[in-house]
């Protein structure tokens, strides 16, 4: 039975659950660590008040610390907003949507001993072109990345490439024989929410987006449609 209109939606959702699950352990240390600096800072204030005699600087060290590390809470909080489809964003540039995804997955892929190669043309440049529909294409980034770790436990790194001037390539490269298998991939657990091509083409079709899958490669253009 071929899927309906409304149920293809569902899929897209779920595969964007999934992806927004394997972000929010990132998401959350980030969230989490001003949270511990603060609750230093504190402790630290509370000492110097209640010392024999008040250092008025060090004192106002600790609030800027403070008040530097709520500034970092709360944009931390408002980037929770960056996911939300329904809502209209400023877009984003390639350059900066492959830092942002490439820094919240390193760590674990790092894991599973996958490297995340990036080539050095897309750093960031002065001028760079906005695309539009920032979250769109970083949940795609994010499904291509997936898709990659998820094909197979041989991939030892994933390159990310630029292509042309509006696309993106990512290619899964073998894992080189060092006759010793790492030891955190030894015990990989199977998924069974696997991005798979299935899974990341029909978030791509909900998205608006065209994708190229192969059974190593990834590629998509930043432009809908």
């Amino acid at each position: 039975m071929k899927a309906s209109p409304g149920a293809r939606s569902w899929i897209a959702a779920g595969v964007r659950h999934e992806l927004l699950t394997r972000a929010l352990p990132a998401l959350r240390h980030d969230m989490a660590a001003p949270v511990s600096v603060i609750r230093m800072a504190l402790l630290m204030l509370k000492r110097q008040i209640g010392a024999p005699a008040i250092e008025a600087a060090a004192c106002e060290e600790r609030v800027a610390l403070i008040d530097n590390q709520v500034s970092e809470l709360v944009e931390g909080i408002r980037s929770l907003r960056d996911w939300e489809l329904a809502t209209v964003d400023d877009g984003i540039t390639r350059s900066a949507l492959v830092a942002q995804c490439v820094s919240l997955m390193r760590a674990a892929f790092d894991m599973h001993g996958v490297s995340l190669d990036v080539d050095p043309a897309l750093e960031a440049q002065a001028h760079e072109a906005r695309r539009p529909q920032g979250a769109a294409l970083r949940y795609l980034f994010l499904g291509a990345l997936g898709y990659l770790h998820d094909g197979g436990s041989d991939a030892g790194a994933i390159r990310i490439e630029a292509d042309g001037d509006d696309a993106l390539r990512l290619s899964a490269l073998p894992r080189e024989s060092s006759g010793v298998s790492p030891v955190l991939d030894a015990h990989r657990a199977p998924r069974a929410l696997a991005i798979d091509a299935v899974a990341l083409q029909s978030l791509a079709e909900d998205l608006g987006y065209n994708v190229a899958l192969e059974r190593d490669s990834v590629r998509f253009s930043l432009a809908a449609g």
